[in-house]
């Protein structure tokens, strides 16, 4: 297999995990799913409507990572996504969580990462706008 078909086939696996995680827990946040909505806003402190925030957020980021072209939004949605992870893991840290609620946040940074890293020229900025 060429290198650069392999790079591409990495660059999906972890941008469908990425969407997925996202996407999984934004719907979560939004329908205020028993256990995680009462964690997030009993156990981290956030307020009730952060929730509403994340959730429209973290999907409109899929739908960008997703659609083809949409380079400079696509950009802004992996930024936000690192926000979310960096925000996922100190929230846990802040509260004292175990490692066991951590490491999501953990995987989702470095799922986040490797997603941008590996992506095809075809969905990144072109060079006059770095």
């Amino acid at each position: 297999m060429k290198p650069g078909r392999l790079k591409l086939i990495a660059y999906w696996v972890f941008t469908i995990w990425v969407c997925f995680g996202m996407l999984s827990s934004g719907v979560v946040q939004l329908f205020r799913v028993e256990g995680a909505h009462e964690f997030i806003v009993n156990d981290l402190g956030y307020p009730d409507y952060f929730l509403n925030i994340l959730g429209v957020w973290k999907i409109l980021g899929v739908l960008a990572l997703l659609a083809p072209g949409l380079a400079l939004l696509k950009e802004w949605a992996y930024a936000g996504f690192f926000f979310v992870a960096m925000g996922v893991i100190w929230s846990h840290v802040a509260a004292g969580s175990a490692f066991g609620e951590i490491f999501p946040g953990i995987l989702l940074m470095a799922l986040t990462v490797a997603s941008w890293w590996l992506r095809p020229e075809s969905r990144r900025l072109a060079a006059g706008w770095r």
